[in-house]
């Protein structure tokens, strides 16, 4: 699969009360003081595990440790290791700011007086090697009722690398997929601890966008993540993944650090010795894998197999996810080996308008709007799916603009702006826009169903193929690119190796 490249809104940190107030919470492992405002309550920096440092460099994450006193939970904390970009500008994940490898923090936005509120927790996307918790704010959501954790994970060669001196290390526990680790970890501790917060741990939905969504995905996946949930959101998070082992990353790994001079012969010892500046430059395909512990087949498998949590779903994908991609020859030269030849005759309009044309729509179809429909088509033998296709284009950027980027619906389910988006360029159709889909997130975080809008929006099947399009004109869309997309199924599942 081609690597998918983050690009996520950034929000900015919590806005400073004319005469703020403190709030405090016991923990699991100590009082964290955060901080009031007029629409919620908010907790940042709670350690969810130890500091994956020295020893615990590519390991499975453990408690944290207990502080005595009390925490300050007033500011964000550092991100986890991530190329950044000069000038503190954000990157492509929304981060910037300091980076540490003390990085397993999460924040909280809650209700004022909260009580057996719903939660949501948010797993943010970065192509798994940039982004952090902090850069959201959970606050509207907070104020229409719904407690929010949004979760920092490793990320790039400290998330998801694989070696054989650290698979010999590992000692038979699980290795490699270090950031979906530190994911279920986090949803250990919002088990535990959410309920101090006015949360209610039975009814828990995790969310997540682009590489978010693969990872929630990987976690309805995931054996040991079952429990820590109710229900779940994918957004852009595509779904017909690879296989790819412990073997294959092995190697990965191997011919990764051999190019840093690290001898193939190096210890564990050797290897998180490394300093870690030598290590965030390093490319690699970064996402869950096959790992044979936490991960023992992929979330497309899990899915095919019959294996995969049987939660509620929500998932989608967006009119122009082919804002990720690159120039269109090496787009096309990449979908050649997918079956693009044989697929052009599933897109003659695309076709007659050129080759750049066709490779984007080919390109959305291929790695989110086919997966998203296959997934929801799959899951909905079980408890229900709901299907959504994101098309809205803000009104600053019309008529220039046709299709919707990957992660511009973000700003909309949040609710919120961010500091990329001045306010002064927001119109009352954008704000129209992102009342309905917050409405519908936070509807289903309360009754597992997405109650919003004038038009019901009826949960998905593939024989009636309704899904709700949110765009220029909202509405239930039945068969929406089918053609196409049943083409690019047709092409895509014959590689997953979906048979038991």
């Amino acid at each position: 699969m081609i690597r998918i490249a983050g690009a996520i809104l950034a929000a900015t940190l919590l806005t400073t009360p004319a005469v703020a107030q403190s709030v405090s919470v016991k923990t699991s492992a100590g009082v964290v003081v955060g901080q009031a405002s007029d629409r919620a309550n908010a907790f940042l920096n709670i350690p969810f595990a130890a500091a994956p440092v020295g020893d615990l460099r590519w390991a499975p994450p453990q408690p944290a440790p207990a502080w005595t006193g009390a925490r300050d939970a007033t500011r964000a904390g550092p991100s986890c290791p991530q190329p950044m970009l000069p000038n503190n500008m954000p990157n492509g994940g929304g981060a910037n700011g300091p980076v540490s490898e003390d990085c397993l923090q999460l924040n909280i936005f809650t209700p004022k007086a909260a009580r057996g509120a719903p939660v949501m927790v948010w797993v943010h996307g970065g192509s798994h090697r940039t982004g952090a918790g902090w850069v959201y704010d959970g606050q509207n959501f907070a104020r229409d009722g719904v407690v929010v954790v949004s979760i920092n994970y490793r990320l790039g060669a400290l998330g998801y690398f694989a070696h054989p001196a650290l698979t010999r290390a590992a000692g038979g526990q699980p290795t490699g997929n270090f950031g979906l680790m530190d994911q279920v970890a986090a949803l250990r501790w919002v088990q535990k601890n959410i309920a101090a917060f006015g949360g209610d741990p039975r009814n828990v939905t995790v969310f997540g966008e682009s590489a978010g969504g693969m990872s929630i995905l990987s976690l309805l996946a995931t054996p040991s993540a079952r429990g820590l949930y109710a229900k779940a959101i994918v957004q852009s998070g595509a779904g017909w993944f690879e296989p790819k082992t412990l073997a294959d990353k092995e190697k990965e790994g191997t011919a990764a650090l051999a190019r840093l001079g690290v001898a193939e012969t190096a210890t564990a010892a050797d290897l998180r010795a490394i300093p870690v500046g030598k290590l965030v430059p390093v490319n690699g395909d970064y996402q869950p894998f096959i790992d044979g512990k936490l991960m023992t087949e992929t979330a497309s498998q899990s899915l095919a197999r019959g294996r995969f949590a049987d939660v509620p779903l929500m998932i989608g994908s967006n009119s122009g996810e082919d804002s990720l991609m690159g120039p269109a020859k090496q787009t096309m030269a990449a979908l050649a080996r997918f079956g693009a030849e044989a697929l052009k005759p599933a897109y003659p309009e695309e076709a007659a308008k050129g080759e750049d044309t066709l490779a984007r729509a080919m390109f959305t179809d291929r790695f989110m709007g086919g997966p998203a429909r296959w997934v929801a088509a799959k899951a909905s033998a079980g408890k229900p799916a709901w299907l959504y296709y994101f098309s809205y284009v803000g009104t600053r950027y019309r008529p220039a603009v046709t299709t919707s980027a990957h992660a511009a619906e973000i700003q909309y389910v949040w609710e919120y702006w961010g500091r990329r988006t001045p306010m002064s360029v927001v119109s009352d159709e954008d704000r129209a826009m992102a009342s309905l889909m917050h409405a519908c997130w936070v509807s289903f975080a309360r009754t597992s169903t997405p109650k919003c809008g004038a038009e019901a929006w009826p949960a998905y099947d593939a024989i009636s193929d309704r899904l709700m399009e949110f765009g220029a004109s909202s509405g239930v869309r039945v068969g929406l690119r089918k053609t196409q997309l049943d083409a690019q199924q047709a092409a895509a599942l014959p590689g997953l190796k979906l048979a038991k």
